[in-house]
């Protein structure tokens, strides 16, 4: 997939464990876990609006178009 989710860049940057991070945006840790080592297959808006609000971040930031990646 030609899209990367860079969360555990983000998660470092903020200095948040995921089992906190997952705690203060209501989902499990599992479900953070697949969005964090980029098995997802889509994530909901509410969920990345949730992640912005809690890393105090742009999707842009944990979005990333890399052309060729996952081929």
């Amino acid at each position: 997939m030609s899209i990367m989710i860079n969360l555990d860049i983000m998660m470092a940057k903020r200095r948040v464990s995921a089992g906190d991070l997952a705690a203060r945006i209501g989902i499990t840790p599992v479900n953070l876990s697949v969005l964090k080592n980029n098995k997802a297959k889509a994530i909901r808006f509410s969920t990345l609006e949730a992640l912005c609000r809690e890393l105090d971040c742009q999707p842009g930031d944990i979005l990333e178009f890399a052309p060729g990646a996952g081929k």
